[in-house]
């Protein structure tokens, strides 16, 4: 398959412009507009009664779950539905409020996006001590033996990103975890920027939490996080009085967002019909990211190597394509990043500018307030889009 191929699924390319800004969301397939066409124009309604439309609803809400377990790796019982990875997080952070103690020791990496940084710092003020795992600068890497050197019997809870929304590290969560448990803690990771890229697999990872954002995933607006088996009873929740302690609906209050479930199954379809063959359930994804990653490498080594022949650019990050996915960091000499991105936007090419809420590695990298130039590359994206973006970083 070429990249043109699953490119022409997505509408919005249509009118030619170089979206290489994947990072902060992905576009999304006509199999995704069409199921949230198709929900809405049957029926919106609510889910549990006995009507044709509140049937499908509920399936829908079924189905959400079960095909959310399959991308995941995990048991449909173990997946929590919300509104954003950053929302579902700070839900998470309420419950550990409650049965963390004063001296309890959390551990954040550096790279994190705020959203997996920010909620555990609200702990601070009862008490809890927050440790930063240090990455080296500027490639990012985060080693395993400076984190051995923080964990302590006091550790509670790791926190560390599956991919850096920033830099594009991909850190080494499974060592991670395995190292955390020595001393009895929880790990959570942030795949929000990694399931673009590749299909994540909680069990292998052997986390006890996980949250990504199915925007960024091709899909709609909503979240979801994984809660391992045996946890869920385990923590508070501000909750309605009726909901059991085990229930699933502790951390989903209100009403759940039918037409966004509705296509988030629809780009769980583009996924194993088009990318994957035709082959049903986890076996279909997993044909699918097979082929995302044949088509993101090509990408992510053209990028590297054009990078280099730009005069005065700085690169920040990864200089290799191991360890890393296709998020890249630059400056350009004499110019602000939002001035970059400006005049790359009349060009025709969308990037991003700023910090992207990554304040702890450009803070490192002594690039806060304004932060700097991300390139994001998905699967949909050719070598047109970045021969384009090199032409005009050039000029």
């Amino acid at each position: 398959m070429k990249n043109t191929d699953a490119r022409a699924h997505f509408p919005a390319f249509q009118n030619g412009f170089s979206f290489l800004d994947n990072a902060a969301g992905a576009q999304v397939p006509k199999q995704c507009i069409d199921a949230i066409v198709s929900f809405l124009s049957s029926a919106s309604c609510n889910v549990g009664m006995p009507y044709p439309g509140s049937q499908t609803a509920t399936n829908i809400k079924i189905q959400t779950r079960l095909e959310t377990s399959e991308f995941l790796n995990c048991k449909p019982t173990e997946v929590v539905i919300g509104t954003s990875a950053t929302s579902l997080t700070f839900q998470l952070a309420r419950a550990f409020s409650r049965i963390f103690k004063p001296g309890d020791e959390i551990i954040i990496s550096e790279l994190e996006h705020e959203a997996n940084a920010s909620p555990w710092r609200s702990l601070e003020a009862q008490g809890v001590v927050i440790k930063i795992w240090r990455a080296t600068f500027p490639e990012s890497r985060l080693k395993l033996d400076d984190l051995r050197s923080l964990i302590s019997s006091r550790t509670r809870l790791l926190a560390v990103c599956s991919a850096a929304n920033s830099l594009g590290t991909a850190p080494d969560v499974a060592g991670a975890a395995a190292i955390a448990k020595t001393v009895g803690a929880w790990t959570i990771t942030d795949m929000v920027h990694y399931a673009p890229h590749h299909l994540p697999d909680v069990q292998k990872l052997g986390v006890d939490f996980a949250v990504f954002s199915s925007y960024k995933v091709f899909s709609t607006h909503t979240a979801f996080m994984f809660v391992k088996e045996g946890l869920l009873e385990k923590l508070p929740a501000d909750k309605l009085h009726f909901i059991p302690d085990d229930s699933l609906q502790k951390f989903e209050p209100g009403t759940t967002n039918h037409e966004c479930l509705a296509g988030w199954l629809g780009t769980l379809e583009y996924l194993r019909t088009v990318l994957g063959g035709g082959a049903t359930g986890r076996a279909g994804l997993q044909a699918a990211y097979t082929q995302i990653e044949n088509l993101e490498q090509p990408l992510m080594e053209f990028a590297l190597e054009k990078f280099k022949d730009i005069p005065g650019l700085s690169f920040y990050g990864e200089p290799s394509t191991s360890g890393r996915v296709g998020t890249f960091c630059i400056n350009m000499p004499g110019l602000e990043p939002l001035q970059v991105a400006e005049r790359l936007a009349t060009a025709g090419v969308g990037v991003a500018a700023g910090h992207y809420y990554a304040t702890m590695p450009m803070t490192a990298l002594g690039l806060m307030p304004n932060g700097a130039v991300r390139v994001s590359v998905a699967h949909y994206n050719t070598k047109e889009d970045l021969e384009k973006l090199m032409g005009a970083l050039k000029d």
